[in-house]
């Protein structure tokens, strides 16, 4: 595990190579050189160019392979016809990354995308990594380094900024300069060929100097690389996205630009919100959070509480909030009594406070302070218009004071312009949120309890089998099985509801039959009234639209019935009749809510669930809230926070609540199925009945197809759900059970403590430091993880009650997709117990099935104890050349799982 990022030569380069420079005016290359020059770039640079000796001074080289010593970064500003040549070159001189600015690629036709097939086929073969093609280029402003062609240069400051797009990239940074925005990386992926938003982000999360991430995106290669390296992020680090293409043409438009995929934009926002990171919308609602994106607050919720010394601008804002959601807090009883003391008694006695007119900035500091203190407030709006005795200055003082006391988020908007510039740039210096319209502030505010909300969604890590009851998933398979092997990729009605009854989904009775007979014997045992299905697969023929009969009370209606459709799909589609019809019992309540599920696969992210009110229309589903699975019980409830049917459900007039315990199982029920049946493509569950009493799935229809590949359990998933299927139990040789089992967010605390418990000695040899505890970033970064590059596991007991943790093992996936880093601790009581071999065989099994082929660690050489253990497990040492207190290891995982 080097000290360094594997990335450091893109964005910590020592030297740096701009082929394509020149003297020519205006030119691409000329550009990169003058601003790499008035950066000041602490590094080596050099101009490549056959034309030239050197360039704005600068040393020039015919040829990359010429340039003497090592380049780390190679900038490439020439015709795209000429790079796959260039970066053959830029190989045999031992480049480590280039970084491709010319345009012409994949984005413009299958000439360019032969084009950059090449570029990167070529790239690979030499270990090289590749940045762009149709990228602005890369800055990292501490380093001197700005290699793009950006008409304005990055500040210095703290905020990692990733775009896909450069003239984006270019508009951020020229917007950043006039108002104190400071960067501390500025990226441009352009088409992300090789490299893409994974490992950037993984990049910005190592990276101290970064303390906060924006991303621009226009669509996605690898989802779940995306969504994992994304979610990293978010754990330890505030990250706000702005997505592009939430309608269709904005899509085509995002997809020519960049060649990636963009998918429904709906899912899209479910993706990002599970990940824990704010949406953004708009180029105005990206420039105003540049401003609040560094204030160190701790969001709390949506409870919004408004300031004002006029009415009209408190009541714009509080309009604002109605229409985002936002909840205006309902101030405690205190808190009233507190402003009784301060304002005048006519004030109105609710929020928005309005301070009337004449306010004084004791007045507005008071009435602050107050609603800071309100347990009810989450946060505070302060609004001021530039009225002859409001003096904006010096209440613009009082509000950054009592900030100070403060962690609760303040959004300050004094209206107005030439008054106001004096207490803006007092807001600025202390790092308060300052904008020009109620209406812009109280966005802000939104984005800021959305990431309270998408912060508690990020912690969520449902299993794949959420409920107590294990489905028959094998029952399942085999349906599906029978079915593709019959060459049908939709089930019939029987096959539909056994699938649903697999995973304990509530289902209708039913009987098929393939008699009038078999009919009347079906219909007097279950009893009338009942109904009339067909059974076969009719969705995609000319009788889908083919009704069912209900309300069958007799027997003379099942023959009138049996008659009428059994005549229509003889006529129409008569190999249909040998899969028979359905006798159901009809279902009744009168306090029965129609809702609608649908299961579809996104091309981005996989497997959807989408639930609402049901919609008659199968292209118009106005009512529809979306999730990406696995969900658990806090998922489901977020998902109906967002229909209207959530308000269903509560009790209406003369109609008692539905049950929302047993709606809630469903989903979970669904998610379960999701889940476990990759060969799953499309189910649609409509109507779905819910009243006082229970749920039922009257209507499924299920499409399936085989999987291209064998692949991992969970590989259609997007979001790994919690690996159950890896949880062991074991004992100590004193007969101590213990549970082996992966890591989980709720382990935080635990972890600390067996952390803060282990010796000096153990803590050294682990961390090579002597550090006392985790940081709460580090912390999370270790219990928080995605279970698919990444793997933990700790090893627990039980002790008075509660559970204890042993030891803990980990692996975490290189970027070359076959190797892995590992790390293992084990508490000092339990060292010599087998425990810690126990805990290695945890990982390597689990590394070898998911491919790597070998592990490796770092050890101190004083670490005697350690090296031999490792040796035992069959890793192979050497000591490293720089540094000969180090030692490194590597393990042949297919010969070490053999063994264990």
């Amino acid at each position: 595990m080097d000290e360094k990022h594997y990335l450091s030569p893109l964005f910590e380069p020592r030297s740096v190579a701009i082929i394509g420079a020149t003297e020519r005016e205006n030119a691409l290359g000329a550009i990169l050189v003058a601003n790499m020059l008035a950066a000041g770039y602490k590094g080596t640079l050099y101009a490549v160019n056959p034309k030239y000796k050197s360039v704005q001074g600068v040393p020039c080289f015919a040829d990359i392979r010429e340039v003497p010593g090592k380049v780390d970064l190679t900038v490439i500003a020439t015709p795209a016809g000429t790079v796959p040549g260039l970066i053959d070159e830029c190989g045999q001189a031992g480049v480590r990354v280039a970084a491709v600015l010319s345009a012409g690629f994949g984005e413009s036709g299958a000439l360019g995308a032969q084009l950059e097939i090449d570029t990167v086929r070529i790239a690979r073969g030499y270990g090289m990594r590749l940045l762009g093609p149709n990228s602005l280029g890369v800055a990292r402003p501490l380093l001197g380094l700005n290699a793009t062609f950006a008409s304005s240069g990055a500040l210095n400051g703290s905020i990692g900024f990733v775009s896909q797009s450069g003239a984006l990239c270019a508009a951020v940074l020229d917007y950043a300069r006039p108002n104190q925005v400071g960067f501390s990386t500025v990226v441009s992926l352009g088409s992300s060929a090789e490299l893409d938003f994974g490992e950037i982000l993984d990049y910005l999360v190592w990276d101290f100097r970064t303390e906060a991430i924006l991303v621009y995106i226009e669509g996605i290669r690898d989802a779940r690389r995306f969504l994992s390296s994304l979610r990293a992020a978010a754990r330890v680090k505030p990250v706000m996205v702005l997505k592009v293409g939430r309608h269709p043409v904005g899509s085509r438009a995002a997809q020519a630009h960049t060649g990636s995929m963009t998918g429904d934009d709906a899912v899209f926002d479910a993706a990002l919100r599970r990940s824990g990171v704010v949406r953004l919308n708009t180029l105005t609602q990206l420039f105003s959070n540049l401003k609040g994106l560094f204030v160190h607050f701790r969001p709390r919720g949506n409870r919004l509480a408004i300031i004002t010394n006029g009415g009209g601008p408190g009541v714009m804002a509080a309009d604002r909030a109605g229409d985002l959601g936002i909840v205006m807090a309902r101030l405690a009883p205190e808190t009233i009594a507190r402003l009784e003391k301060v304002l005048p008694t006519h004030w109105s006695r609710e929020n928005p406070v309005d301070l009337v007119g004449d306010s004084s900035p004791e007045r507005y500091a008071r009435s602050l302070e107050a609603l800071l203190m309100d347990d009810n407030v989450d946060g505070v709006l302060c609004l001021l218009s530039p009225l002859a005795m409001s003096q904006p200055s010096e209440v613009a003082r009082r509000v950054v004071e009592l900030s100070k006391t403060s962690d609760k988020p303040i959004v300050t908007c004094w209206l107005g312009d030439d008054a106001c510039l004096e207490a803006r740039e007092i807001f600025r210096m202390a790092r308060i949120p300052s904008l020009r319209t109620p209406e812009s502030a109280v966005d802000l505010f939104s984005h800021i309890s959305s990431y309270y909300r998408n912060q508690q969604l990020l912690t969520q890590v449902p299993g794949p089998l959420e409920y107590e009851k294990a489905p028959m998933r094998e029952l399942a398979i085999g349906l599906i099985d029978s079915a593709l092997k019959d060459r049908r990729t939709i089930l019939r009605r029987h096959e539909a509801q056994g699938l649903l009854a697999a995973f304990h989904v509530p289902v209708a009775a039913m009987r098929v039959v393939h008699s009038i007979s078999d009919a009347e014997r079906a219909a007097a045992q279950m009893g009338y009234p009942v109904s009339l299905r067909p059974n076969a697969a009719l969705y995609g023929t000319r009788l889908q639209h083919l009704s069912a009969r209900h309300d069958l009370a007799s027997s003379v209606g099942l023959h009138l019935a049996w008659e009428e459709l059994t005549s229509q799909i003889e006529q129409h589609l008569p190999e249909a009749l040998g899969a028979g019809l359905c006798v159901e019992p009809t279902w009744h309540s009168p306090y029965a809510r129609e809702l609608m599920l649908r299961v579809w696969r996104d091309p981005v992210f996989g497997p959807v669930i989408g639930f609402g009110e049901r919609s008659l229309d199968p292209n118009y589903w106005p009512d529809r809230a979306v999730a990406l699975p696995p969900l658990n019980a806090f998922l489901v409830r977020d998902l109906l926070h967002d229909t209207h049917a959530e308000r269903l459900l509560g009790p209406l007039e003369g109609m008692p609540a539905a049950d929302f315990d047993a709606l809630e199982h469903l989903l979970l029920r669904i998610s379960d199925l999701v889940c476990e049946l990759p060969m799953l493509r499309s189910l649609e569950i409509n109507p779905l009945y819910i009243d006082d009493r229970g749920i039922l799935a009257a209507e499924a229809r299920i499409e399936i197809g085989r999987n291209a590949r064998q692949s991992a359990r969970y590989e259609h998933m997007a979001i790994h759900p919690y690996p159950t299927n890896l949880v062991w139990s074991w004992q100590l040789k004193d007969g101590t059970p213990v549970t082996i089992r992966p890591i989980k967010p709720e382990d935080a605390e635990m972890n600390q403590g067996f952390v803060r418990d282990l010796s000096p000695e153990t803590k050294y040899f682990r961390y090579m430091s002597a550090l006392r505890e985790l940081s709460p970033a580090l912390l999370s970064k270790l219990t928080l993880i995605d279970y698919d590059r990444e793997m933990a596991f700790i090893a627990t007991c039980l002790e008075n009650g509660q559970e204890k943790q042993l030891s803990v093992s980990r692996f975490n996936t290189n970027p070359d997709g076959t190797s892995c880093e590992f790390a293992i601790v084990v508490a000092d009581a339990y060292q010599h117990s087998g425990l810690g071999r126990r805990m290695m065989e945890a990982i390597i099994s689990t590394a070898y099935a998911r491919g790597l082929t070998s592990m490796k660690g770092e050890f101190l050489t004083s670490n005697e104890r350690m090296l031999r253990f490792v040796e035992r497990i069959g890793f192979v040492l050497h000591t490293d050349p720089e540094d000969k207190t180090l030692k490194h290891g590597t393990l042949d995982l297919a010969k070490a799982n053999a063994r264990n």
